[in-house]
């Protein structure tokens, strides 16, 4: 069998974390199969359409590293295709849904209904009064030829459903495994709208088979209308495809992931500095168990690993503590010249930085980076006038007298040091060490005041690296500007 899955997106202005994970998979199953991974703009809910989004969509696939073989493109700004299979917007594709409904029409697999909005309204309520199910009475499948004819001429409006067999449905799914569904739990489905789209249920399928899709991997929320899938491929004699349901994402309190609780769009991550490998990994992992040794994955090796068996049926929490961390072992994993040019668009007031401070500040910060976005806090030590409040420079065992001692001492010895010794952040630290040593101090009392004064603040890197950032002279000026505050 020649592999191929496909991701349809809907263009609703984002793309949806489980929709990311939804077109991982399939990207990763196509790969490891050495198959074709399509993408399709499924745009036929007109009051949802997002202007723009298909371009978004694009950009952010690209973003996340997800290439695809079919499906629309940008080249230069302007929407194309490409694969043989098109269009892949399935706007672009009423006459064919037309067709293949009435074909079903012909053969008495599915009719027209004219109801009205209102009188379906009512039946709805009638049936929620006495506990039934919600839907549709089939009254229109009591018209005659000669009815329906006469309100087609006049152009009334309609819509067409299928016809939904007596009995049972049984399918196969490659995680859950035998699924069976009872035919009078399921609706006769509308096919075709008013407005002469199609609906999810009909276009799915028709370009599901036209385009060759031999495995539909999607969300576990489409398992029930898995069995008018079936009965449509049934009715047009399509071969079935392998059908695989993923676990819901989870919110902690395990309600379906939602933007009530936080970010769920895939551009909101990217913004804030989220790595996109990073986020790929993590999502990955969201219902997906390739070993108990091992968390961070490239995509090749999750390419290679992926496997339907190791897919888990129940639900997976989305845990922001876990991406953080692991975003932060991406980070510190990264070559740094690729690090720099990432961290770039998120320097904000610090953009003027020339590549070699950067740079710098990147090595030293690196470690305590958890996002990208956290680099304009990160920079302002080093960039901005410090503005501190004096108390802190004082070290929690020593006296303000002896921190205006240790800082004067430390600025004398600073200038004594040869320029090259800045350098080399080791030989910084072997110097001032050595310094700490043959005047028997303690490291606390000379390097908590020459740290806070370098950097403003309580928390921060070490002397040593921030004095490696600066240049002598500027750690210099600092130890000044620090005596300056304490005699105030």
């Amino acid at each position: 069998m020649n592999v191929k899955t496909r991701f349809p997106p809907s263009p609703t202005g984002f793309l949806h974390v489980g929709s990311l994970r939804t077109a991982l998979y399939n990207f990763l199953f196509a790969k490891k199969n050495h198959g074709t991974f399509l993408v399709r703009i499924e745009d036929t809910d007109r009051a949802r359409y997002v202007e723009g989004s298909v371009e978004s969509l694009i950009k952010t696939l690209d973003q996340m590293h997800l290439t695809y073989d079919e499906g629309p493109i940008l080249v230069d700004g302007v929407l194309k295709e490409k694969g043989e299979n098109g269009p892949y917007v399935q706007s672009a594709r009423l006459p064919i849904y037309r067709e293949q409904a009435l074909r079903l029409i012909e053969q008495g697999d599915a009719y027209y209904c004219f109801c009205t909005k209102e009188r379906l309204e009512e039946l709805r309520k009638s049936q929620t009064l006495i506990k039934a199910s919600t839907k549709y009475d089939r009254r229109c499948l009591a018209l005659t030829a000669d009815e329906m004819k006469t309100r087609l001429e006049a152009h009334d409006e309609h819509v067409i459903r299928l016809r939904i067999p007596d009995g049972e449905t049984t399918f196969e799914d490659a995680i859950r495994g035998s699924i069976t569904i009872q035919n009078e739990q399921i609706d006769d489905q509308v096919l075709m709208k008013a407005d002469g789209f199609p609906t999810y249920h009909l276009a799915v399928v028709v370009d599901d088979h036209l385009m060759g899709v031999t495995h539909i991997i999607r969300g576990e929320e489409w398992i029930s209308s898995v069995p008018k899938h079936v009965h449509l491929y049934r009715v047009f004699g399509f071969p079935l495809p392998v059908f695989a349901h993923l676990p819901l994402i989870l919110n902690p309190d395990k309600s379906k992931l939602s933007k009530r609780q936080g970010d769920v769009a895939v551009e909101d991550y990217l913004a804030k500095g989220y790595l996109p490998e990073a986020l790929l990994n993590f999502v990955a992992l969201l219902g997906f168990n390739p070993s108990a040794e091992q968390e961070i994955y490239s995509l090749d090796e999750l390419t290679e690993a992926f496997d339907f068996t190791k897919v888990n049926k129940s639900g997976a929490v989305f845990d922001i503590q876990k991406l953080n961390w692991m975003n932060g072992m991406y980070i510190r994993a990264m070559d740094i010249d690729k690090l720099l040019q990432s961290a770039k668009p998120f320097c904000g007031e610090g953009d003027s930085l020339t590549d070699e401070l950067l740079k710098k500040i990147l090595i030293v910060e690196r470690e305590r980076l958890v996002t990208l976005g956290e680099i304009p806090e990160r920079i302002k030590p080093f960039v901005q006038a410090l503005n501190y409040h004096a108390e802190i420079l004082v070290w929690k065992k020593s006296t303000k007298e002896d921190a205006v001692v240790q800082i004067q001492n430390m600025r004398e010895f600073i200038e004594s040091l040869a320029s090259e010794v800045f350098d080399d952040v080791r030989l910084i630290e072997r110097e001032i060490k050595r310094y700490i040593e043959d005047n028997g101090l303690q490291n606390g009392h000379v390097l908590w005041p020459m740290r806070v004064a370098l950097s403003g603040c309580e928390q921060s890197a070490s002397p040593f690296q921030i004095a490696w950032v600066l240049g002598k002279e500027e750690t210099v000026a600092r130890l000044s500007t620090a005596l300056d505050k304490l005699s105030s």
